[in-house]
């Protein structure tokens, strides 16, 4: 089965992250072997925290890091990621089954080969997001809001957390 990608996008506080942890917990149940890419735009943010050993490695020169603990592993690379194709990126994740994009609205927006969710608070927002993103899967949120009759179905992911899920199981298995 080829990894298939699926990009997340909307509003700060839409749902983005609560409709990729749903849908993770109940696709890796399911057997898929899930990756999740979050978009940072905060130009300053950095995992690496001053003062730790990676961030004094980092600070030395060094241009890779890996922090290896007892269940985890972690690698930084200190690159100039504005500049990545969403292929770059993607490569990151190269044994998973899906994988889920958090963000990255202009690396995604009109990319008619990547399916979308698009997490909404308001009608309005579901207009708007009609305008900037194609194809859209579904509109997700954590509340219910006001349909307008689009052909894209609009999900609550806590009440109705099992119809996204099969949406996004339909599509991976197509590829």
């Amino acid at each position: 089965m080829k990894t298939t990608v699926i990009a997340v996008v909307g509003s700060k506080s839409s749902g983005k992250t609560t409709t990729i942890e749903v849908l993770t917990k109940k696709l890796t149940k399911r057997g898929y072997n899930v990756a999740a890419v979050k978009h940072v735009p905060e130009p300053e943010f950095t995992i690496d925290r001053e003062g730790k050993d990676t961030w004094r490695f980092a600070r030395s020169g060094a241009k890779t890091i890996v922090s290896v603990a007892s269940s985890e592993i972690a690698t930084i690379e200190k690159v100039d990621s504005t500049v990545f194709s969403l292929e770059e990126i993607l490569q990151r994740c190269k044994n998973a089954d899906l994988v889920f994009l958090e963000g990255f609205k202009r690396l995604v927006g009109k990319n008619c080969d990547l399916p979308k969710i698009v997490a909404v608070e308001s009608a309005q927002e579901i207009l708007q997001a009609s305008k900037t993103f194609e194809p859209i899967l579904a509109f997700t949120g954590l509340r219910s809001i006001e349909t307008l009759n689009l052909k894209v179905p609009y999900i609550n992911v806590l009440e109705n957390s099992e119809k996204i899920v099969n949406m996004v199981e339909k599509v991976a298995r197509k590829n």
